[in-house]
């Protein structure tokens, strides 16, 4: 077993990653409460003995998921987590949004599908070069539309049906897409700060959600947690 995937390992890797650090005292929100050590510089500072049980949990879910072939959605749109979140997307093959939220994208599937459709269509006639019958005027036109719909939908053309499950930083910053999830009973696993209500989140993972290196080490683990499930029915 690798280090990293010990509990030791996960501290250390964690400490590293600088994890430990919330926010103020003043924005903890009370379901984080029995997480926080302590307090340095007016920051709080997460207990990653606690935070590493839940991460064992979370990667324990992730594995199960991974052994069913389940469909996961990876979201983040702040951008210390977009390049972690479309790693996963892109490693996994599995749907991201690593930008803006687009409402509905789970209670309003099927309008989001017509936007998702489009764009495979536009990118069909493209590869194939059917945009040449329209005008100059009419070609920049449609080269606006798909460079706007690739914007927002490109990570999620793989999705054909609510997913099984969602991971997603910061979920306080996600609210809306977390509001979805709950209303689909799509399951949440969320890495997030002290500032987010750990109660609507089914797998929560607390530490650093504002600090690239610690996104990255939380989202790679997850990766790896779902490629061993996988794995273990191959």
């Amino acid at each position: 077993m690798e280090k990293t995937n010990t509990t030791e390992g996960k501290i250390e890797g964690m400490f590293k990653a600088g994890a430990h650090f919330g926010l103020s005292k003043a924005r903890r929100h009370p379901s984080v409460a029995p997480y926080i050590y302590g307090q340095k510089n007016k920051t709080e500072v997460f207990n990653l003995e606690k935070t590493a049980v839940l991460f064992d949990e979370a990667e324990k879910f992730m594995e199960k998921l991974g052994a069913e072939n389940k469909v996961v959605l990876f979201v983040a749109s702040k951008n210390e987590a977009r390049e972690a979140i479309r790693y996963a997307g892109e490693v996994l093959d599995m749907p991201f949004c690593a930008g803006r939220w687009i409402g509905g994208s789970l209670t309003n599937f099927s309008e989001i599908k017509k936007r998702v459709n489009l764009l495979e269509s536009l990118r069909d006639q493209s590869e194939k070069g059917e945009l040449a019958r329209y005008t100059k005027k009419e070609q920049l036109l449609i080269k606006r539309e798909m460079e706007e719909l690739e914007k927002r939908f490109s990570g999620i053309t793989s999705l054909k049906k609510a997913p099984d499950a969602m991971v997603v930083v910061d979920s306080k910053k996600e609210y809306i897409a977390v509001a979805e999830a709950l209303q689909k009973k799509v399951p949440i696993l969320g890495y997030v700060s002290s500032d987010c209500d750990l109660s609507v989140i089914d797998y929560p993972v607390v530490g650093n959600d504002t600090s690239k290196e610690s996104i990255k080490f939380f989202i790679n683990h997850m990766v790896e947690a779902y490629l061993r499930g996988k794995k273990s029915i191959a």
